[in-house]
């Protein structure tokens, strides 16, 4: 009878133990296969996917429709419209400084690092 007390009061004891959550990492979210969800979806569009800018970081390179067609201002491309040969980027994103026609057509200079 005894050990029928002893079991019953570990019983009732085993019950009572906290449940520790799971310690937040900060990752909620994350997806390991992030990158090569980026790259595919990159590739399916027709761009080249690669490191870009100061940053090192991953990017989608994608060709312009307009590539390298004449422009007198910003809205003629589909990107920038480069100052000095006055013709539409090739590509987009487009990095480092570049002297770009603005929508109203006046110079100024872009930095995209």
């Amino acid at each position: 009878m005894w050990r029928l007390a002893i079991f019953a009061v570990l019983l009732v004891l085993a019950g009572c133990q906290q449940h520790e959550p799971n310690p937040d990492t900060g990752l909620a979210g994350y997806d390991p296969n992030n990158l090569q969800i980026q790259r595919d979806a990159c590739i399916d569009r027709g761009g080249r996917f690669g490191k870009g800018g100061l940053s090192g970081s991953f990017v989608c390179y994608e060709n312009t429709r307009d590539a390298n067609q004449t422009c007198s201002k910003g809205s003629d491309c589909e990107g920038f419209c480069l100052a000095r040969s006055r013709s539409c980027a090739p590509v987009k994103p487009f990095f480092g400084c570049n002297d770009v026609l603005t929508n109203s057509g006046a110079q100024s200079t872009v930095c995209i690092k």
